[in-house]
This record gives C-alpha cells, structure tokens and sequence, in this order.
C-alpha cells in the first residue's frame, strides 16, 4: 500500500512540476544543444534560466561554481555533457539528510506557522495523519483562534487522522490554548504535538510577541520536548515565498520549510532558492489534497521529477526490450 502510495506520488509530482519544467529544463536543454563549446557566453545563459526559473541568485551562482569546477576537474568539452553534471549539482545543494525528522522520534511539540491561505491547517492535518499512520499518539492545538474556520477545520482533520484536538475558543488567548494542549499531550504520552497558529506577518510585533509567549510556555511545562518549528509556503509565489521564510526566520527560530501547492506551478525552483538563501531544508512538500499527497522532501525523488529522469529511465529499459 505505501509503495502504491509513493509511486502515485511520484506521478502527480512529475505531472505538477511540469509547469516548473517547461520553465527551467526546457530553457537548459535548448542552451545544450544551442552551444558549440562551453564557454563565458554559455554559463551567462545558463545562469539567466535558473534565476529566471526561481532557483534565486544564491543557489544559481552555487550550483554554476560547483559545476564550472567538475567541468575543469573532468575535462568536458561538450556543453551537451553538462546536463547530468548540473543535474547532480542540483540535487547536492537540496539534500536535507536523514537526521532532519528526528522529530518524529522523540517526544516532540512541532510549531507550525506560515500566512493565511497557504494550507497551513491542512498540512498540519496531513502531517497528524501521516504520524497516526506509523502508530504516533498526536495531540493537535489549534492555537490560531484569529481565524474563524482554523478551528473547525483542524477539527475534521483531528477526527479523520484520529488525533486528539485540543481546542479554543475564537478569540481566546493561543498561549492558553498551548498550555492546556500540553498538559494533554503529557497527560495522554502523547508523541508529538502539533501546533497550529495565526498566520499575522503584517503585523510582526504581535505576532513575535504572540510565539514567544507559547515558547516560554513550551519550554518551561515541557522543557523535556524536542522542539521543531516548520513554516508553510506556498510554491506559486515563487520569490514572495522566499520573502516570507526571510521575515518568520527573523521571528522564530525556524527548523524547516513545507512547500504547498508544488503541483501546477511553474515557480518549483523556489525549492532550491529557499534551502540555499536560507540554509533551511525543505521538509516536505504537498502536490494535492489528500494526505498522501504531502511528503517527505527528497532531493534525489524532486530533481528526477523535475527532469522527468524516472521516465527517461523507463523508455530506456523499453527501447532496450
């Protein structure tokens, strides 16, 4: 079941990041093919298709300096021979290594932020049902008692993963709602707590104010909690995206990235742009509604996506037959 699950995943993501890919790939391609040799002229088209593909600068210059170097290292003279090295390129500046969901391991309390309208409610949901289904006790808070339907709808979600919610009242303070949902998860041995909150970047004061309040609470009433703070982003916003896990991080201390909405956009590359400008990993990322359709983030799984590489590998094998 979970390998059907994975490799329906691995088809809407290759069909999602379609848009991203005539975006940058098919730009890429066309400069391999348009160049003689490789060249100054050659990495400056480059390295405008990856910008232009939301890769940002950051990541760009990284991934063209490492490739310029293998190119030197390995004596290539074909601007077509490239195509893997960069590939491979690509796929380094992402990687999150293992120890990046030690969270799910331990006794944990997960933060979740992001703004309004970005499915940070609903990843939270997805998130409990996905720990659910490895047997996980989960305790969800729905702290943002700003938003009218954050309550309710978290609630839906607590009863389809069957996660127990501890909720407040709209308009009730979030600090108190988080210090009755530890008392809960410590209570129940609950494994990981999930909390969600409002989502007010306009206003910044209150909302730095707002998140350290429920830190002081976390960590003086379950100082023993490994801590993990998650920011939701929307992939169609490309560089606002970006923006917006620049200006959290300056409020919490944010651990990693849930990128949503990957499917349909042609701004995928913001994957790349967030991890090297911010030197914080991408986690998981959503290409749809259902639960399955939030998953681990894998460098190796998005880049081949991206590429289509699982199909080229396919059509090889059947060429071959």
């Amino acid at each position: 079941m979970a390998e059907e699950g994975k490799k329906g995943f691995w088809s809407r993501l290759v069909s999602g990041l379609s848009k991203t890919r005539d975006n940058i790939v098919s730009g890429m391609d066309s400069i391999f093919h348009a160049f003689s040799h490789i060249d100054d002229d050659f990495y400056e088209e480059l390295e405008e298709v990856l910008i232009m593909g939301d890769l940002g600068v950051q990541a760009t210059y990284n991934i063209l300096d490492d490739l310029k170097a293998k190119v030197k290292e390995q004596h290539i003279k074909e601007p077509l021979d490239c195509r893997e090295l960069l590939i491979e390129s690509i796929k380094e500046q992402m990687d999150v290594g293992e120890s990046a969901y030690e969270f799910e391991e331990r006794t944990s309390v997960v933060l979740v932020i992001g703004v309004n309208g970005v499915g940070k409610t609903t990843t939270i949901g997805k998130l409990a049902g996905k720990l659910r289904e490895q047997n996980k006790k989960v305790v969800l808070a729905a702290a943002d008692t700003f938003r009218a339907a954050a309550g309710e709808q978290l609630k839906e979600w607590a009863n389809r993963s069957q996660a127990e919610l501890i909720g407040g009242q709209e308009g009730s303070d979030p600090a108190s709602v988080v210090y009755d949902a530890v008392a809960a998860a410590k209570a129940r041995h609950a494994d990981v707590m999930l909390c969600d909150t409002a989502g007010r970047l306009h206003n910044k004061k209150n909302l730095m104010e707002e998140l350290k309040k429920m830190n002081r609470i976390i960590y003086r009433e379950f100082p023993e909690a490994f801590r993990e703070t998650l920011v939701v982003l929307d992939a169609t916003t490309g560089q606002n995206a970006l923006q917006q896990a620049k200006e959290f991080n300056d409020v919490a201390d944010i651990t990693g990235i849930v990128l949503t909405k990957m499917d349909g956009t042609a701004k995928g590359g913001i994957a790349v742009a967030i991890q090297a400008e911010l030197g914080i990993p991408v986690k998981y990322i959503g290409v749809g509604e259902g639960i399955e359709d939030l998953q681990k983030f894998d460098a190796d799984t998005f880049v081949n996506a991206l590429f289509d590489l699982g199909s080229r590998e396919e059509q090889q094998v059947r060429n071959e037959l």
